[in-house]
């Protein structure tokens, strides 16, 4: 740059080769005292005081943005952690489910196996594949046929009491008619007193009809069967008595009954075996007389 050309008031001063040398000196200077001596220091203090509002406006852009991309990664985080939480809830929920279905029928098996060992007559496990086709009755199909030797009119039981009997076998399944259906007759005893009753069903329930309105009965007096018919063995557990009702001038008591055992509930159930009919002893020979001795 030619600086002889350069206007007069411009060229005041030292010449700029002696203020580069000026200035590289001082700063040689300011960097050894500081070094050694802390001159500095104090400046330091006082610019990053100063400049510290105009650090924190240039950082706010960049603090926001960070902010903002936590908070979104966090949400994305949490709303996946979330899903997984309610999925493990769900399979957990469906495995205690089983769980629980598995106990209960677990425990209906071992009842019943009891059941069978305190028979005397015996019977075979069964299990329920579905009911009837048929809204208007109420019946149960199980696995159990003619392969087993399960014949019609065979009772059938739970571990609380009678369900019902057989009525129809098929190769590999047989049908059982429950104790509620409207067909269904059972003759029972009031185990309090021995006094003999019928139980009939009406289609989703059972009832006790034609019992003297003078009888000796009571509320929650357990109705067994009496054993006097060829089908069902004495003592099974059928109902239980509920509300009784006597009305003056009438014949016949009226008696509001529950069933005990499981008849729509029961996963599994005994088919006992049929009553074994002792044959009537052969009479003895008559005595033939003496042979006369000559």
């Amino acid at each position: 740059m030619d600086f002889a050309n350069n206007p007069s008031f411009i060229r005041q001063g030292p010449h700029p080769a002696v203020r580069l040398a000026l200035c590289a000196l001082l700063s040689i200077a300011l960097l050894i005292g500081d070094s050694r001596f802390g001159l500095l220091e104090h400046i330091r203090e006082a610019l990053s005081v100063a400049l510290y509002p105009v650090q924190r406006a240039v950082n706010v852009p960049f603090a926001g943005a960070r902010h903002a991309i936590d908070f979104f990664t966090a949400q994305a985080e949490l709303k996946s952690e979330n899903d997984a939480l309610k999925s493990q809830r769900l399979r957990m929920s469906a495995q205690l489910a089983r769980l629980a279905t598995v106990e209960r029928e677990y425990r209906e098996l071992r009842q019943l196996n009891e059941l069978k060992s305190s028979r005397a007559e015996g019977g075979q496990l069964a299990e329920v594949l579905y009911t009837g086709r048929d809204p208007f009755s109420y019946k149960l199909i199980i696995d159990k046929g003619e392969d087993a030797q399960i014949r019609p009119g065979q009772p059938v039981i739970d571990s609380q009491g009678l369900i019902g009997q057989v009525t129809r076998v098929q190769p590999l399944t047989a049908e059982v008619t429950l104790i509620i259906d409207k067909n269904h007759m059972v003759p029972v005893m009031i185990e309090r007193t021995g006094a003999r009753a019928i139980l009939y069903g009406y289609g989703g329930g059972v009832e006790v009809r034609y019992l003297p309105s003078h009888a000796d009965v009571q509320e929650k007096d357990l109705l067994v069967t009496s054993g006097i018919d060829d089908l069902y063995p004495a003592g099974l557990p059928v109902a239980r008595i509920g509300k009784i009702e006597r009305n003056t001038g009438a014949t016949f008591a009226r008696l509001t009954t529950s069933v005990i055992a499981g008849v729509q509930q029961s996963r599994f159930v005994l088919v006992l075996n049929p009553k074994q009919h002792v044959p009537p002893r052969p009479p003895a020979p008559d005595a033939q007389p003496p042979r006369s001795t000559e």
